[in-house]
């Protein structure tokens, strides 16, 4: 008899966009273009003088899409770039990948007022009984083996979305 507690599911995922004034606001066209939901801009903590960044600026923009779309829209993105995902794009029940163009997207077409962009995709992946963790009262500890690790996301995102794994190559040692 299997386990219902330790079963994967998607919880949501993450799409955005950079970009400083006009290139801002076509990011956040082109987020509600592939979404449906309107993004939100986030914003510069830091100082980076060589990149022209203060704190405050609007610096990019975001948009989180939970279930029960997050599965249909994920498909979507995914088979856009057919690309073979390597182990750095995997975390602890993370994956994360770019698309260089959205024109690669199926059902999008080129937008004059967008022109050519590319966004960031995060995958979040949980476990029923995660959340003990994160709330503010009666907070409980979760045990490591409960929580989702790096091999467990990649057999997750291989069963239910068809991603490839690059082989690694074996690194050559050079003697000295």
């Amino acid at each position: 008899m299997e386990n219902k507690m330790r079963d994967i599911r998607l919880k949501a995922i993450v799409l955005n966009c950079g970009g400083v004034g006009e290139k801002l606001d076509r990011s956040i066209r082109l987020l509600k273009l592939i979404s449906g939901a309107e993004p939100i801009k986030t914003t510069s903590t830091r100082r980076i003088p060589g990149f022209g960044v203060r704190p405050g600026l609007e610096v990019g923009c975001k948009v989180t899409i939970s279930e029960p779309k997050a599965t249909a829209l994920l498909k979507r993105l995914l088979e856009s770039i057919n690309f073979e995902a390597s182990e750095k794009q995997f975390g602890n029940g993370t994956f994360t990948f770019g698309i260089e163009e959205y024109l690669t997207i199926p059902g999008f077409q080129f937008q004059r007022d967008i022109g050519i962009m590319g966004l960031d995709v995060a995958v979040n992946l949980t476990r029923a009984g995660l959340s003990v963790d994160k709330k503010k009262i009666k907070r409980g500890k979760i045990p490591l083996r409960h929580k989702i690790t790096r091999e467990e996301t990649i057999k997750f995102m291989q069963e239910n979305f068809n991603i490839k794994l690059k082989e690694k190559r074996e690194e050559k040692r050079r003697r000295i």
